[in-house]
C-alpha cells in the first residue's frame, strides 16, 4: 500500500507547482539561517456535517489469518473496546492473490482459496455482537496469483510475457471484465457474510517497476481510459453491493490529496470520492518523500505531514469531505513510532475537521496507549493548536 520511488519525480514536482500556485492553500514559510521552515497549515475550514447514518469511526486493520483465529480475534475486540474504537477492517483479499472467502468459483478453480477464517460469519458476528463495525477489505488489480495462474488475465509486456514490478509481482489486467467480476463475486460473499462495508484496495494501474512495458487489453491506454475504467467498475459496484446492504470505500494513495492529476494510475481522488460512501488515503508518513510539503523529512514530522496532507483533501473535496476516513501509520519504517507519533496524526487531521480513521499495522500490533489520554479515548479531545513544532 505504498508509494512507489517512480512517482517520486510527480510528487516534488506537485509540490513545487503548489508552492508556486498563488490559488493554492498557502504555506506559512519563514526564512531561518538559509534554509526555508515551513509551519503547520492553518485549520481548514469547518468539513460539511455528515448524514445522520455516517457515525464517527475509528479503528484498525486485522489480517485475514488474525480475524480468522479465535484468541487473537477476541483480544482485539478486548482492546479495541478499551481504546475507545469502535471498527475493524478485515482483509478477506491480499495482493499475493490469496483470499478468505469460500464459494467463489474462479477462485476455487484457480486454488487462490486460503481456509484463514474458517468460519467467516461467525467472526463477523463476534465482532458486530461487540459493537464494532465490520468492513472487509478487497485488493483488486494487484493480484500476482490470479495473473501468474491465468496468464490471459495478466498486464502484459511487448513480447507477450507477463509483466511484473520491482519486487517481481505481476498484476491483472485491470479493464477486463472477468477480473471485475471475480472481486465483486468475493466482496457480494462477505456481504451475505455480515459485513457492514466493503472496501477495494489497489484500485489503480501499475505504478512502479517499468510502466513503460505494460501492455492491457485496450491498445489506446491511457490516463482518460484509466480514470474511466476505474470510474466504471465502481458504477458496477455499486450496482452489485448496494442491494445486499453494504457501504462501499477505496484506498488511495496518500499523495491523492495534493496531487488530483491521476498520478498515472487512474486515481483522481475528486472524482473517485463521489462514487463511494467513503475514501481511505493510506497517508503514511514513511511513505512520502523528502521535500514534500517543504518538509526535511516527513517521516519524523506525523503532525505537519498529516495537517498538510488532511488540509489538501478537505480543500479538494468540499461538500463531499465528510467521506474522508484515511489511514494512519502504527508502525516503524525508518524511524520508529510510538504512541507520540500515532496520536499527532490524529490530532493533527482533527485539526483539519477529519475525526474517522484506520491504524494499519501489518502485524496487528496496535499502541493502544497513543488512543487514550486521562482515560478518555484520544479522539473525543478537541484539537488543540499547535506551534511550529506541534509534538502532541
Amino acid at each position: 500500500m505504498g508509494m512507489p520511488p517512480s512517482l517520486c519525480a510527480c510528487l516534488l514536482l506537485a509540490a513545487a507547482v503548489r508552492a508556486a500556485d498563488p490559488g493554492a492553500a498557502p504555506a506559512a514559510v519563514a526564512v531561518s539561517s538559509g534554509a526555508a521552515q515551513v509551519a503547520p497549515p492553518a485549520p481548514a475550514p469547518q468539513s460539511p456535517q455528515p448524514p445522520a447514518w455516517a457515525k464517527p469511526l475509528h479503528g484498525v486493520h486485522l489480517t485475514g489469518w488474525g480475524a480468522g483465529a479465535p484468541k487473537v480475534r477476541r483480544a482485539l475486540i478486548r482492546d479495541l473496546k478499551g481504546a475507545g474504537l469502535n471498527a475493524v477492517v478485515i482483509a478477506l483479499k491480499e495482493y499475493d492473490g490469496y483470499m478468505f472467502v469460500r464459494g467463489v468459483p474462479l477462485a476455487h478453480e484457480t486454488r487462490s482459496y486460503v481456509n484463514a477464517i474458517p468460519d467467516l460469519p461467525a467472526c463477523v458476528r463476534e465482532f458486530k455482537e461487540a459493537g464494532i463495525y465490520t468492513i472487509g477489505r478487497i485488493v483488486l488489480f494487484k493480484d500476482n496469483y490470479l495473473a501468474r495462474h491465468r496468464p490471459d488475465l495478466a498486464v502484459r509486456k511487448p513480447g507477450g510475457g507477463i509483466w511484473a514490478n520491482a519486487n517481481g509481482v505481476a498484476w491483472v489486467d485491470p479493464y477486463r471484465r472477468e477480473i471485475w467480476d471475480y472481486n465483486l463475486a468475493i466482496a457480494s460473499r462477505a456481504a451475505a457474510a455480515g459485513f457492514d462495508e466493503i472496501q477495494f484496495d489497489y484500485l489503480r494501474f501499475p505504478s512502479d517497476g517499468n510502466t513503460r512495458l505494460c501492455r492491457y487489453s485496450r491498445a489506446d491506454h491511457s490516463n482518460r481510459t484509466s480514470r474511466e475504467s476505474l470510474a466504471a467498475f465502481l458504477a458496477l459496484a455499486r450496482e452489485r453491493l448496494q442491494p445486499l446492504g453494504v457501504k462501499l470505500s477505496i484506498c488511495v494513495f496518500g499523495m491523492t490529496t495534493t496531487d488530483d492529476s491521476g498520478m498515472g494510475i487512474g486515481q483522481h481522488i475528486s472524482a473517485l470520492t463521489r462514487q463511494v460512501d467513503f475514501i481511505s488515503p493510506m497517508m503514511y508518513p514513511s511513505h512520502y518523500h523528502k521535500g514534500i510539503y517543504g518538509l526535511k523529512n516527513p517521516n519524523r514530522e506525523p503532525y505537519k505531514t498529516i495537517a498538510y496532507g488532511t488540509r489538501d483533501a478537505v480543500a479538494r473535496l468540499g461538500a463531499d469531505a465528510w467521506r474522508l476516513r484515511p489511514y494512519f501509520q502504527d508502525f516503524s519504517l525508518g524511524f520508529r513510532y510510538n504512541a507520540e507519533q500515532v496520536r499527532a496524526q490524529i490530532l493533527a487531521a482533527a485539526r483539519q475537521g477529519v475525526t474517522n480513521w484506520i491504524l494499519w499495522n501489518p502485524q496487528n500490533r496496535y499502541t493502544w496507549s497513543a488512543l487514550r489520554h486521562n482515560n478518555q479515548p484520544i479522539h473525543a479531545a478537541k484539537p488543540v493548536r499547535r506551534r511550529e513544532n506541534p509534538a502532541p
